[in-house]
């Protein structure tokens, strides 16, 4: 097997509803950050991506506890979390937000491509409630926020549940 020409390399995407903390920093920010300045060493062609993670029921809820939009959340713990590496040292090439039109665009063309592809299965689901906020949320599986940006349309009273084959 040929030695790959160029690397990509990404950590965990951070959910916007709070600060990174000593573990999000040791178990998945540091350790990608070491890679990819090794790779680099070696004169090898890295991009080290990341990015704030903008969707989920996580935010909903720290919005409701903080009595704010949650698009006011996302935006306030966007910047602490892209500010909190920089003063760390952790150099991400690009560190954007999944609520951005680039990333809603690709990540739909993503599952596009694979749903095209046959590689989903699709049940539908009626009136799935959460207990701690009384509130619907869609059932997505397997796929992470990607996903739910691309289904965003489908919070009414079902939800497709995906998962991947």
């Amino acid at each position: 097997m040929s030695e790959p020409k160029r690397y990509t390399i990404t950590s965990a995407l951070p959910y916007a509803n709070g600060p990174s903390h000593i573990g999000h920093i040791a178990g998945a920010y540091l350790p990608a950050d070491v890679y990819v300045r090794y790779l680099r060493q070696l004169g090898k062609d890295v991009l080290y991506v990341c990015g704030s993670d903008e969707h989920g029921a996580a935010i909903t809820i720290q919005a409701k506890k903080e009595g704010i939009d949650p698009q006011e959340i996302v935006d306030k713990y966007h910047e602490q979390l892209k500010t909190g590496y920089e003063l760390l040292g952790i150099n991400f090439d690009i560190y954007h937000r999944t609520s951005s039109q680039l990333h809603h665009e690709t990540a739909s063309d993503f599952f596009k491509t694979l749903h095209n592809k046959g590689a989903f299965i699709e049940t539908l689901l009626s009136n799935i409630t959460t207990r701690s906020i009384n509130s619907f949320w869609p059932i997505v599986t397997s796929l992470g926020s990607a996903l739910s940006a691309t289904m965003k349309g489908l919070m009414a009273t079902s939800a497709k549940s995906v998962a991947v084959r």
